[in-house]
């Protein structure tokens, strides 16, 4: 995987920080397709059973009608 960021940007959030590579770690950009689609399986499933997930769905229906 490449970098899309121009060499020489003049953004300052990407000047001597780890920006991209944190990047990259958070998308998993070092897994496979069949490993990814396990570890998105297991995000969701946590997520499903979670209490904090229950809760804040709770909030949205009651604030927003969202469900």
């Amino acid at each position: 995987p490449h970098s899309s960021l121009p060499a020489g940007s003049q953004l300052p959030c990407f000047h001597g920080s780890s920006t991209i590579r944190n990047l990259k770690e958070r998308f998993h950009m070092n897994m496979t397709e069949e490993q990814l689609q396990l570890l998105i399986e297991q995000m969701v499933d946590g997520s499903m059973r979670s209490i904090t997930t229950k809760l804040y769905d709770g909030f949205q229906y009651l604030t927003n009608g969202i469900m």
